[in-house]
């Protein structure tokens, strides 16, 4: 219910406005448009007038737009010229004429189980309207409104929370937004649709025992996905789960529609949709699942026919390398992961990149958001002296080096894992016999082949001269715990993300359990999930190799995941999503508990909270405060990140240490 700081179409001829009339629900109906499945009413109050208009939506799709034109006498084009101005003078001046929000229309049930109608007043999620404005609003609102309907006030943002936590619930109620829309029966995750078979297992063991059977044309619906689920047409979740988690990661690259649809038993038994064909359409406002007459001819999915194909591996003998030694050039001899945290190092020890070429692209009506973004460093607002493109630089480049730090470790070379496979006779009989049964396409015998060579690598000694080259860049006997993750050339890239594909060990003690956790990130490459994803798509077996970082552990006291981008509504250029939990970023990457989610706007400032997960409090001011730093650094570092295209958002798993310092633990592309 978010109203937008956009300009819009010019209105249509008809209009139903009415100004400084009572609100009545027959009268909300008739204005009303509709948005996640909620009626919904634009207000404006006049204070300088001392009365109210209430929008019709169909007319009147912006706030400011109606407030220029229709009350100011402007026109869309002299709106436009100005319109960061503008819209800071109704959504931040402390003395503005105008309170802007929006009204909608809820049911719930009572104590009792009585379905119980309820209004909801909000502003938009940039205003920095305060506890003194928003009682005021509240009030003007509450006056004017059908007395029989409640009136809650649903804080837009952290600040206004805060500014409410000193006005009494009494004089002003209120309900937050996790609250109000934590425990909807559908939620969307991934936009997209999809024709096919709903295959509906009530239980994990119900799905293993058809996983095997499992198509291109089938939408698997189940409480929550395992992370190994393979490609197919669309995802269904009955129980919540996170935008961020791994299965609808897969989802996004893949480009698949995903949702949670709690309802989905009554819906399945009323209409027998379990073995149906479907039409299944997930968008921000509409979640729908239409039952087929008949099977439809369904051509397979593009993905079906489509070929990726790598950049060689470089296989010569290359050094074991710290991290910060790396550049991104290096993904085609230590992996992309590593490749990318070297890059990291770089932006941070230089502080000569580039980090502001997001917000230097246009975003009509505005020419760029460089004013927004000199504000967000403190450089001044957009309405004040502006800084020089140079200043601005420097500022982003230092405001990134101060807010986080990238890990030590690391990064074993493709070419100690080839020597490692070269040592063994047994083990090239065995990838022998597994290209043939992916030439031949025989995948009768796939998984047992996988299951041997893994079993193999796993058993297999490491040849001495590679056991050497592993402890002398980084001894193990030190006595500290280490993680070991992979970096292959075969994830991270565009149509294929191999998001929890492939193995990382968190829990490495000594040269013995070292070498171990190496063979199983290198046997996790052979995998018959990941050689089945990869042969799908067209990735030779040749051209796929593992590369291994190594890093002391460092405890965490929150960890969690950020996209550089808002997962379930693309359009939006402003937040930056981002999950959490205590501990490791592995808990809410692995789905094992339900983490905290926040959206933090980028462009005009402030965040709010999506849902608590799996714990009943939010964290403190100063906590969230922190995290809006950490997203505003994202955004940054999307701008080098993906220099080709900087609206390409990226998927970065973070933790903060037991000193409250932010360390990104990896960064790579978020597919769209």
């Amino acid at each position: 219910m978010t109203a937008q700081l956009l300009t819009g179409p010019a209105e249509p001829a008809t209009d139903r406005t009415v100004v400084g009339e009572n609100l009545s629900l027959p009268l909300f109906r008739t204005l009303s448009g509709v948005l996640a499945g909620h009626p919904y009413l634009k207000v404006v109050v006049d204070r300088a007038e001392n009365t109210w208009h209430l929008l019709d939506t169909a007319a009147h799709p912006f706030h400011v737009n109606y407030i220029a034109t229709r009350i100011l006498g402007m026109d869309l084009t002299a709106l436009d010229a100005d319109l960061d101005a503008f819209n800071a003078s109704v959504y931040m001046d402390p003395d503005r004429r105008f309170l802007l929000g929006v009204l909608s229309l809820h049911t719930d049930e009572d104590t009792e189980g009585r379905e119980r109608t309820f209004l909801v007043l909000e502003t938009t999620e940039a205003d920095t309207m305060q506890g003194e404005l928003l009682s005021s609003f509240y009030e003007f609102v509450r006056t004017r409104v059908d007395g029989r309907l409640p009136l809650l006030l649903k804080p837009a943002n952290h600040g206004q929370e805060e500014a409410l936590a000193a006005i009494s619930e009494q004089s002003v109620p209120r309900i937050l937004s996790h609250e109000l829309f934590g425990s909807r029966a559908r939620t969307p995750l991934n936009p997209g649709d999809a024709t096919g078979r709903l295959r509906y297992f009530r239980t994990h063991d119900a799905y293993t025992e058809a996983a095997g059977a499992l198509g291109w044309s089938d939408i698997v619906a189940m409480p929550c996905l395992p992370d190994d689920v393979p490609r197919v047409a669309g995802f269904l979740n009955t129980a919540p789960i996170t935008p961020l988690s791994h299965t609808n990661v897969l989802a996004s690259g893949w480009g698949i529609p995903n949702a949670i649809v709690r309802d989905l038993e009554q819906l399945v038994e009323k209409d027998g949709l379990d073995g149906a064909w479907i039409r299944y359409r997930v968008r921000e406002d509409e979640i729908a699942l239409e039952r087929l007459d008949h099977a439809p001819d369904l051509q397979a999915p593009a993905w079906h026919q489509q070929r990726i194909r790598l950049e060689p591996p470089l296989l010569e003998d290359a050094p074991v390398l710290a991290l910060h030694r790396l550049r991104s050039t290096d993904r085609d001899r230590y992996g992309t992961k590593a490749a990318n945290l070297g890059e990291l190092h770089h932006v941070l020890d230089s502080r000569t990149a580039d980090l502001t070429a997001f917000y230097g692209r246009p975003r009509p009506p505005r020419e760029d958001l460089h004013g927004h973004l000199a504000a967000r460093l403190g450089l001044g607002a957009f309405h004040t002296g502006a800084p020089t493109p140079g200043e601005l630089r420097a500022a982003a480049a230092e405001f990134v080096a101060a807010a986080v730090s990238a890990p030590n470790g690391v990064a074993l070379p493709f070419a100690l894992q080839q020597h490692f496979l070269a040592s063994s006779t047994v083990l090239q009989q065995g990838i022998g016999k597994l290209k043939m049964a992916l030439e031949l396409d025989a995948t009768d015998v796939l998984d047992s082949l996988c299951l041997q060579l893994q079993h193999l690598i796993r058993q297999t000694p490491v040849p001495e001269s590679v056991t050497r080259q592993i402890s002398q860049a980084f001894p193990a006997d030190s006595g500290g715990r280490l993680v070991v993750r992979s970096s292959s050339n075969a994830e991270d890239l565009p149509g294929f993300s191999a998001a929890g594909v492939y193995d990382s060990v968190t829990t490495v003690h000594g040269t013995g359990e070292l070498l171990d956790a190496v063979r199983q990130v290198w046997a996790s490459l052979l995998s018959p999930r990941s050689v089945r994803l990869r042969h799908q798509v067209g990735i030779s077996l040749d051209d796929t190799y593992m590369g291994v970082i190594i890093q002391e552990y460092v405890p965490a006291s929150l960890g969690g995941v950020l996209v550089t981008c808002n997962p379930t509504r693309r359009e939006d250029f402003r937040n930056v999503y981002l999950n959490c939990s205590p501990g490791s970023p592995e808990q809410v990457v692995e789905g094992s508990v339900l983490p905290q989610q926040y959206l933090y706007n980028t462009v005009e400032g402030g965040g709010r909270t999506v849902a608590l997960g799996s714990w009943g409090d939010g964290l403190s001011a100063t906590t969230r405060a922190r995290l809006a730093d950490l997203s505003l650094t994202g955004r940054l570092l999307q701008s080098h990140f993906s220099a080709d295209d900087v609206d390409r958002p990226l998927d970065i798993e973070w933790l903060m240490t037991d000193r409250g310092d932010f360390r990104l633990v990896q960064i790579r592309p978020y597919a769209l």
